[in-house]
């Protein structure tokens, strides 16, 4: 095999291997889903993968091609659809060239829902866990809005400021403050309960998961990293529903 193609076979190994990162795949996923494309190339590839880098390399080349990984949020679409391009490869059902074009592709494409998917989404989550607190009927319907709202406005918070988990803490806050507020009223039975289903849009769940995967799998950097990320989200949650809560009760 010439220079030029196993050159091509890991560059494209490793923006496979970027794209798995930034989805919100785990470590060890990205690196054997790397060497099984490689190894189904015919080269027989060697591939180290953390939070911030990608390092892609041949058994018997010694030029390491390096990647750098800017971890966004999670799509687990592309994480699924990118797993299929490979297996698919590896049984050898697509050429070299029908796995590149299809790697091209899920890399610029949006794939994502839209907003009247992500609302109704966001409302039924948060009405989830009323039914575990067997809660009255008006206080599961207004769990529905005011997680909606709260989605809505992490949303729109990420979307003006730039700071790291400012946009949840914004969205923690304004829960905090309407559950509160329809206590202080009369119109919500319990505050708490409408607290904790409304957030429940908000919550790191994926990210603590993988965070446990990583450190089971023995991948204790990124494990570690992806479990303080998503403690300081929970953190910033937390401080928003506080100062929300006092909020309301004044």
């Amino acid at each position: 095999m010439d220079s030029d193609t196993e050159r091509n076979i890991i560059e494209l190994c490793g923006h496979a291997g970027k794209i798995l990162l930034e989805s919100g795949a785990e470590t060890a996923r990205v690196e054997s889903t790397v060497e099984y494309i490689g190894r189904a190339a015919g080269i027989d590839i060697s591939c180290h993968a953390e939070m911030t880098a990608i390092f892609v390399d041949s058994n018997h080349n010694p030029t390491t091609h390096l990647v750098k990984v800017r971890t966004c949020d999670f799509n687990l679409q592309k994480v699924d659809e990118i797993n299929t391009l490979s297996r698919q490869f590896t049984a050898n059902q697509i050429t070299f060239e029908q796995l590149k074009t299809g790697i091209e592709r899920i890399d610029h494409a949006v794939i994502n829902f839209n907003w009247p998917e992500k609302i109704l989404g966001a409302g039924l989550v948060s009405v989830a866990p009323m039914l575990l607190f067997q809660a009255t009927w008006q206080d599961l319907t207004l769990a529905f809005f005011v997680g909606i709202i709260g989605y809505l406005t992490a949303q729109w918070a990420g979307r003006v400021v730039v700071t790291p988990y400012f946009s949840m803490g914004i969205g923690g806050l304004v829960i905090g403050l309407l559950a509160a507020s329809l206590q202080g009223i009369g119109i919500a039975t319990s505050a708490q309960s409408i607290i904790v289903s409304a957030l429940m849009p908000l919550v790191p769940g994926v990210a603590i998961t993988n965070s446990l995967r990583e450190i089971i799998g023995r991948h204790t950097i990124s494990g570690m990293v992806r479990a303080v990320d998503a403690t300081m989200t929970a953190c910033a949650i937390g401080a928003g529903v506080i100062i929300g809560s006092l909020l309301g009760h004044f």
